[in-house]
């Protein structure tokens, strides 16, 4: 009869409901404590370490399944190795991500952030801004994240529209965006980042956008072509609210940070506190099936 192997896992929490034969490593095990992770064959990056937690794989000659704690994993591919596995973290971030686009798209419509600037100056201005009552919204990106943005959409009385690569599901294919760009009111962006929608909204599709227009990007900075941007920004043609920027993070001497008519928010989407819940369910679930040799979840890439 052949032995079970024990499988080592590392990840953020030390309190985990794990199967009793495999073993947790501290989240104190690091680098700097001279920690071992030559025995890895589970890992979960710490949410929001960046490419220094990616560089540990480098570390684990043994690692099986790389499980990223967020949707998107353009960032750890780069990072597979034959045999490796690599999962992403779809369903985690839905409702934080989805109402962080819907929350930029209320507040650049409705004005918050002048609101704010004039509260700081203690100042009463009166002003007539947008609703999104009657707005004509694309979603461009229309996986889990996406879907999610328009069923909180549905409350309010606008028209979403979803795009998708294929046209699936009652959506329009992206290949068929730039027909629907100039009657667009607000347009959103939560696809991933691929050598296809790399510099998708470029300086071409900008000026396609109908004048007045909202871009909502909470996907990835790269995107959107950021100088192109500034360009139409200055114009005050179009707006934009965004999460995410190229670069990132954004340098406080950018030029975007002082362009007219564009409101940042420091790539919080998925930051809140419905995370931890999801995140642990969903890790707890794959470690689970893991152990046992059943098919994982959420598989991006092989390596």
């Amino acid at each position: 009869m052949n032995q079970k192997i024990t499988e080592v896992i590392w990840t953020q929490w030390d309190d985990l409901n794990v199967p009793a034969d495999v073993i947790k490593l501290s989240p104190k095990t690091t680098p700097a404590s001279g920690g071992d992770f030559s025995k890895v064959t589970f890992f979960v990056p710490q949410y929001m370490g960046g490419l220094a937690m990616l560089e540990l794989t480098k570390q684990m000659p043994n690692l099986k399944v790389l499980q990223m704690p967020n949707a998107g994993y353009d960032d750890a591919l780069a990072y597979l190795r034959p045999g490796i596995t690599l999962c992403n973290g779809r369903g985690i971030h839905d409702d934080s991500t989805a109402e962080l686009a819907v929350g930029l798209t209320i507040a650049s419509l409705r004005n918050f952030p002048t609101f704010a600037l004039n509260q700081s100056k203690s100042k009463w201005v009166h002003t007539k801004e947008k609703s999104i009552y009657g707005r004509k919204i694309g979603v461009i990106g229309f996986g889990s994240i996406g879907s999610t943005i328009a069923r909180m959409l549905s409350g309010f009385n606008c028209e979403v529209i979803g795009f998708t690569k294929s046209g699936r599901e009652n959506t329009k294919a992206i290949s068929e965006l730039d027909k629907y760009l100039p009657t667009l009111d607000v347009v959103i962006l939560i696809l991933p980042l691929t050598d296809q929608s790399r510099k998708m909204f470029d300086a071409k599709r900008l000026k396609l956008m109908k004048d007045g227009a909202l871009l909502v990007n909470v996907a990835r900075g790269p995107i959107v072509e950021t100088e192109a941007l500034i360009s139409e920004l200055k114009t005050g043609r179009i707006f934009a609210a965004l999460d995410v920027t190229d670069p990132e993070p954004l340098p406080e001497d950018h030029e975007l940070w002082k362009t007219p008519g564009v409101f940042i928010s420091p790539h919080v989407g998925g930051n809140t506190s419905a995370f931890e819940p999801r995140a642990r369910k969903l890790i707890e679930s794959q470690i689970k099936k893991f152990s046992a040799g059943l098919p994982l979840d959420n598989v991006v890439a092989v390596g």
